[in-house]
Formats: C-alpha cells, sequence, structure tokens
C-alpha cells in the first residue's frame, strides 16, 4: 500500500498547477468543484483546494512533504531549476555518495523535501 494522496490549500490553483508541473511533474486529472486534481505518472494525486481570503492555514514548522528522485544528479538539477526560477531554498543542497537533499517552499509557502537515497 502506497500513500497516494495530499490535500493543500492554495491561494490560486493556477500558479500552484504551474509550479508542481514545472517542477514535478504533476498534470491536471479532475476537478470536483473548485478543487483541482493533479497526477504524476506514478498515480500520485495532489488535490488544490481554494485557500480562504487570508491564505492557507498555517502548518506546523516541521511540516513537510517529499519528491524522491532517482538519482543524485536529478536532485541536482531539480535544485538548479528551482533556484533559477526563484523558489525560496530553505535548506540548502547536501550530498554525499548516498544521500543529496535540499528543501523549499512552493508558491504558498508548503515545505518540500527534495531527496534521493542509495
Amino acid at each position: 500500500m502506497n500513500l497516494n494522496h495530499l490535500h493543500l490549500q492554495v491561494s490560486s490553483a493556477k500558479r500552484a498547477m504551474a509550479f508542481y508541473a514545472r517542477h514535478f511533474g504533476l498534470r491536471e486529472f479532475m476537478r470536483h468543484g473548485d478543487v483541482v486534481f493533479l497526477r504524476d505518472d506514478s498515480g500520485m494525486d495532489l488535490a488544490l483546494a481554494p485557500a480562504p481570503p487570508e491564505g492557507p492555514e498555517p502548518m506546523p514548522p516541521w511540516f513537510h512533504f517529499g519528491f524522491r528522485q532517482g538519482s543524485a544528479a536529478e536532485v541536482e538539477a531539480l535544485h538548479a531549476a528551482l533556484v533559477a526560477d526563484g523558489a525560496p531554498i530553505v535548506e540548502p543542497l547536501e550530498q554525499d555518495a548516498e544521500f543529496a537533499a535540499f528543501r523549499c517552499r512552493d508558491p504558498d509557502g508548503y515545505l518540500i523535501e527534495v531527496y534521493w537515497e542509495a
């Protein structure tokens, strides 16, 4: 059994969809009312729901979700792409022979870990 669904409140579904499509390969799959479901090639669903006017509810500082990559080189490439696009990098790229990772924030401030493990 795999975890295959994450639901986030976003200030702009269009902006969030563009971010997750560009950097993480998620594409619009379906809509249920005002909730947009994105899906990746492995079947992971990301639901994007409108946040209230004051923005998404704050998450605990420890809360994050991650995207595992297939190699350290993929982590490096995604790090470079996110830096080039101005995404806030909150934990710098770290790597050794068995691990590579960094953390960034999406347009709504959600903390994302990008990593690879041998």
